[in-house]
């Protein structure tokens, strides 16, 4: 679909560089709230780490989601970008003490605490500060994903979470602390998740969880299920928007909350990941003994998901028409990983040709590196290039 890009603009720009379709995002911001209007006690933060471009977060922002941080840094970010402060929560399993002391100076939500010397930090730090931190345990409910291993994060062999089993005593810790209060139980399984029993699986976890803490007569204010809902990489034209319903609809069926309760999400990659293609420029087309490259100016610097993950992304070459030829697209990075696709059907590459490399608006700017010594490539929204 080359009628989606406007190449006019696209061939005054410097390669590569990406493109944030904002009718796209803001499609699926509405998406999110016409489902969660359903109930007044769901709350969706979104996970900062798949994209913090200041435009896009604005737009995020102005949908009224709240912000997941895993950093200082997206804490600073999301901020700046107009987060209510009362809206952010803070993940991650490594937070240094200038990360816990800028939250607690900013009065954020909630730490979501993954180890008791965490807790005993926070704890500390607040008690500095004479504040009360409030903080929900995430805690491992050892529920497998269908999707890569290295974006799995809810086994017991994983590094995120405190085990179930101590569950209980790390809660009695903490209602012991003058400086923290415990509010809630924070979960999540993985990334890039389609499969809805893997959520049912979760509800299942969080239930008997929920049954352990109410026969000791604890009732916590909030859940978090964290986020995890997969896009459809093969087919961004045809489902640009994620299956949000199926997804909302598995928590209310399956999990069994107390009228009390709100159940809290970090979506990310579900939110950002369609509205985002890397938009690079072809420089070489090579012969090889069995294939032909089409050699672009992007490269895994740019993209690191291919080499990272394996992970696909819908290639295309967007200002041909001719015949269809099989490259082997790859970039100019020193690397035998900086492979974007294998054995891959392109309308016929030529120099100067502009090619996109969809579903890219998550872990694609984000993680871009200077390796080579390269530069960053820029993000632009269709806003700024009507």
């Amino acid at each position: 679909m080359k009628n989606i890009f406007p190449l006019d603009k696209f061939r005054e720009l410097r390669t590569p560089f990406y493109y944030y379709d904002t009718k796209v995002l803001r499609d699926t911001l509405s998406a999110i709230k016409k489902e969660t209007a359903k109930h007044s006690n769901y709350h969706v933060h979104y996970a900062v780490k798949a994209n913090a471009n200041p435009k896009v977060l604005g737009i995020i922002r102005e949908s009224g989601l709240g912000a997941d941080c895993v950093s200082g840094g997206e804490i600073r970010a999301a901020v700046k970008a107009g987060f209510p402060v009362d809206k952010i929560v803070f993940a991650g399993v490594g937070k240094s003490d200038w990360e816990i002391n800028l939250g607690l100076d900013y009065g954020i939500s909630c730490f979501n605490v993954e180890s008791v010397p965490e807790l005993e930090v926070i704890n500390e730090l607040a008690q500095a500060k004479a504040k009360v931190a409030n903080i929900a345990f995430r805690i491992n409910p050892n529920v497998g994903a269908h999707t890569h291993a290295n974006i799995t994060t809810g086994l017991a062999e994983n590094k995120f979470g405190i085990s179930m089993q101590d569950m209980d005593k790390v809660i009695d810790l903490a209602l012991e602390m003058k400086n923290v209060k415990f509010t809630g139980l924070h979960f999540h399984i993985g990334s890039q998740i389609l499969d809805m029993s893997d959520f049912v699986a979760l509800c299942n976890r969080v239930n008997e969880l929920q049954e352990r803490l109410f026969a000791r007569r604890i009732i916590v204010e909030h859940i978090n299920v964290g986020g995890g809902l997969g896009i459809d990489y093969d087919h961004p034209n045809r489902q640009p928007i994620p299956d949000f319903q199926s997804y909302f609809v598995t928590y209310t069926e399956h999990l069994k909350l107390r009228p009390e309760q709100a159940l809290h999400f970090e979506l990310g990659r579900a939110v950002v990941g369609q509205c985002g293609s890397l938009i690079s420029k072809a420089l070489y087309m090579k012969q090889g003994t069995n294939k032909k490259f089409a050699i672009l100016d992007a490269g895994m610097t740019d993209l690191i998901r291919p080499a990272l993950y394996q992970a696909y992304h819908k290639i295309e070459n967007i200002t041909s028409d001719e015949a269809v030829e099989m490259y082997d697209v790859v970039g100019p990075i020193c690397e035998s990983s900086d492979v974007f696709g294998k054995s891959i059907d392109l309308n016929k590459v030529r120099r100067g040709d502009l090619i996109a490399l969809r579903s890219a608006g998550a872990y694609g700017e984000i993680m871009a590196s200077g390796y080579n010594c390269r530069e960053l490539p820029v993000g632009y929204t269709s806003d700024e290039l009507v």
